[in-house]
């Protein structure tokens, strides 16, 4: 559920409206449907591992162990800053939801006092429960917000009178005037690969790469699962004060780890590319409510010849703008509501993540934080109170980019959305290279373990006899993922193929500074900091070494400790 609410965040509400505005209403269900099969195959990859090793900072584990120590630590640091950004940037949001309703717009005490100030330190109170109560708010959140995707998928379906969507689809035929109940002209749908040339030049298929790189930021959060792995545990007690049984470890992970990680990519691609398909059969992609790229100079009205009853500031969901536009009386306040609620349980998962991401990663820290200022500091965040509850690392969490959202009372909010947009846009980037490192450092674990598989077996080493030959004696290997290790590789490109291609087909059509830094600042901004620690260590440039087979048998052997101590900590 922690997953599920990290996921169905604003991803699919508010860029949805920008992907139909952009590539037209085929891109809509086209990019949720195709990064979504990338998600479900990033997570092939990392729910293999940590199925294996659900440890804390595991993302960062497993390239530090696999790749590349420093890579390690860069992941670590870029998977804690997609959530601490998010969870800064979430909050001019929720504040353009709350700017719906009249009262709000321009009152600067409820935006700085209510919504900059006291929502954030709500979402920070929930989070300072020991995990057993906070997982009861997100069990209860999540499922609120699922209730609340497929009932404005209803919506969406009932808009369309039903019956009428299949056969207005397949005869291309509606009403006497050629319109539908809210005026939509369905056969535009015939039209489905018309763009936004202002934006994508003369090609549909910079259109779509532009479109998938804006519907990654709706898959943020399947990775999640490796943030909460190790909780999930601590609600198994052994009976009679005995330890854990390895089967009862392995029985425990294969109930909570592999469902999430396995399944709910699919669930979510699922959802996430019907409600595209309903939308885009709701709305007309010239609409003037779409929210339109920010980097784009030219006004609004001068994009598409946009119409329709919606806004000219391109402020709102696709979803309130077809139920504003069906005029049924308060349809449009009901479905707002829906995303203010999702924003905000959406924003407090992120707190819960970051706080996770950060004490992973401190509490590996401990031993080398002796003599380097910088590692005694993170390592000051590797410790829990009483409740379990890693409250420093929660607090810095909090306030590290706090700071963001009340440069919209300072400057203005036109004056800063197009910043707000580009830190948003670098969480985004950000989880594609914590994907694309993750699909490598599984690659090499792969390679790793089949070549010394003999070895590994004569060495009687659990819970990584990926080949073994007598299941009767190994029967505990977690999970195998299928199609390995093509899916891995598959994944790796995909990921960087986003990274490189499709966030910089922003540019094709004309320099933009705010695309360019959006789409390439927070990679370069990556690899100087992984240069920056292999100068600072004074390390090996190249990756971990994997071809002795003795070092590798005390490397797996290592993680299993480590795996085996935080077990015992917790019984």
């Amino acid at each position: 559920m922690i997953t599920i609410n990290a996921t169905l965040g604003t991803g699919l509400y508010w860029r949805g409206g920008q992907v139909l505005e952009v590539g037209g209403a085929l891109a809509v269900p086209l990019t949720f449907l195709l990064v979504g099969c990338l998600s479900w195959a990033v997570m092939q990859c990392i729910s293999e591992m940590l199925c294996i090793w659900p440890v804390p900072g595991a993302l960062g584990v497993f390239v530090g162990e696999f790749v590349d120590e420093e890579l390690g630590i860069a992941t670590s640091i870029a998977h804690w800053f997609t959530y601490a950004m998010s969870f800064s940037t979430l909050v001019p949001t929720a504040a353009g939801e709350l700017d719906f309703w009249p009262g709000i717009t321009g009152n600067r005490l409820v935006l700085g006092g209510v919504i900059y100030f006291l929502i954030p330190v709500a979402l920070l109170f929930v989070n300072l429960f020991k995990v057993e109560t906070y997982g009861i708010f997100e069990v209860v959140s999540g499922s609120i917000k699922m209730l609340f995707l497929v009932t404005i998928a209803g919506i969406l379906i009932a808009i369309n009178r039903g019956g009428k969507l299949l056969t207005t689809l397949l005869t291309k035929t509606a009403g006497p005037d050629n319109t539908g109940p809210i005026g939509i002209k369905y056969e535009d749908w015939s039209q489905a690969t018309a763009f936004d040339k202002n934006a994508a030049g003369d090609s549909w298929f910079t259109a779509l790469l532009m479109c998938i790189s804006i519907a990654t930021f709706a898959y943020v959060g399947v990775e999640v699962v490796a943030a909460s792995a190790l909780e999930a545990e601590i609600n198994e007690k052994p009976s009679n004060n005995a330890p854990f049984s390895r089967s009862k470890r392995l029985h425990v992970m294969n109930s909570t780890v592999k469902f999430s990680a396995i399944y709910i990519p699919v669930i979510t691609t699922v959802g996430y590319t019907i409600s595209g398909l309903l939308a885009s059969l709701d709305m007309k992609r010239n609409n003037c409510g779409l929210p339109k790229p920010t980097w784009l100079s030219i006004p609004y009205d001068a994009l598409s010849n946009c119409t329709g009853d919606g806004t000219t500031d391109g402020s709102r969901s696709v979803f309130v703008l077809i139920a504003a536009d069906s005029h049924i009386p308060h349809l449009d306040d009901v479905v707002n509501f829906f995303l203010v609620f999702t924003c905000l349980t959406a924003n407090s998962t992120n707190l819960y993540i970051a706080s996770r991401a950060l004490f992973g990663l401190a509490s590996r820290l401990d031993e080398e934080s002796a003599g380097r200022w910088h590692l005694r500091f993170f390592a000051w965040f590797g410790t829990t109170n009483s409740n379990r509850v890693p409250v420093r690392a929660l607090v810095f969490s909090a306030a590290a980019f706090g700071w963001i959202p009340f440069l919209q009372l300072i400057h203005g909010i036109d004056a800063t959305s197009g910043f707000i947009e580009i830190l948003g846009e670098m969480a985004s980037v950000s989880t594609l290279i914590v994907w694309a490192c993750e699909c490598l450092a599984f690659i090499r674990f792969y390679n790793c373990v089949r070549r010394h598989r003999k070895y590994i077996e004569l060495q009687d080493v659990p819970l990584v006899q990926r080949w073994s030959e007598d299941p009767e004696k190994y029967p505990e290997y977690p999970y195998r993922s299928i199609g390995q290790p093509y899916l891995a590789y598959f994944a790796l490109a995909a990921c960087l193929f986003v990274l490189l291609i499709s966030n910089g087909a922003t540019l094709w059509n004309g320099f933009h500074w705010l695309s360019f830094l959006s789409s390439y600042l927070t990679i370069l901004a990556f690899l100087g900091l992984w240069i920056l620690l292999k100068l600072e260590r004074a390390a090996s440039w190249s990756f971990v070494n994997l071809s002795e087979e003795i070092q590798v048998v005390a490397k797996l052997r290592g993680l299993n400790r480590f795996r085996a101590s935080l077990a015992q900590s917790q019984g």
